[in-house]
């Protein structure tokens, strides 16, 4: 079976992006990493992309706090066309993509949200669910759309809220569960990949 080439793109800590390149590694995941990319300078995993000597770059968003100035969009989309990408994984990106990227990777761009979407989209999802009074949560992998934690869901794993979470408690299981359900769908989109004519 053929590698699937990934880019992932994420603004900071990386540890869905760790998650991923040791599933690879192990051999769990048949995808190559071929390109790491950040829209913040020093963001943390810009690091673990070179503790994996996975090629990475610093990608200066421009003025707009919540997406891509559309003449860097256009240029990264070439960027990782350039790098022979077929999939791109969004770990902890914080910005809406639009145009350039989704007319250039058509149901080929997947997101993982901290929350049984469609509920609680955006920031900080697992508070929200605590603030909520929920008694479950999760996490969902979608395809992206040019809305914020939208589009087709892929799949999806239930994290129970328990009496005396926090939401630091509560996030890290979210995170448990972010870390084996991203490798595993990544895995069977390469798996559907690998089918087609």
């Amino acid at each position: 079976m053929k590698p699937l080439g990934l880019g992932i793109l994420g603004s900071g800590k990386g540890s869905n992006c760790r998650a991923i390149l040791e599933s690879i590694r192990s051999g769990a995941l048949p995808a190559e990493a071929r390109v790491v990319m950040s829209d913040v300078l020093d963001a943390p995993i810009l690091e673990i992309a070179r503790e994996f000597s996975i090629p990475n770059a610093y990608l200066p968003p421009g003025q707009f706090r919540t997406r891509l100035e559309p003449n860097v969009e256009a240029e990264l989309a070439q960027m990782l066309r350039d790098a022979e990408v077929e999939l791109v994984v969004l770990a902890g990106f914080m910005r809406v993509l639009k145009l350039p990227m989704l007319q250039a990777f058509p149901r080929r761009i997947i997101n993982i949200h901290p929350s049984l979407l469609p509920k609680f989209p955006g920031l900080e999802a697992w508070k929200q669910a605590l603030n909520a009074g929920e008694t479950i949560t999760g996490c969902t992998v979608h395809y992206v759309d040019d809305k914020i934690d939208h589009g087709d869901i892929i799949a999806q794993r239930v994290v129970p809220i328990l009496p005396n979470d926090s939401a630091e408690s509560l996030h890290a299981r979210i995170q448990v569960a972010e870390h084996e359900l991203y490798p595993t769908v990544i895995a069977k989109l390469c798996r559907e990949n690998d089918r087609r004519p």
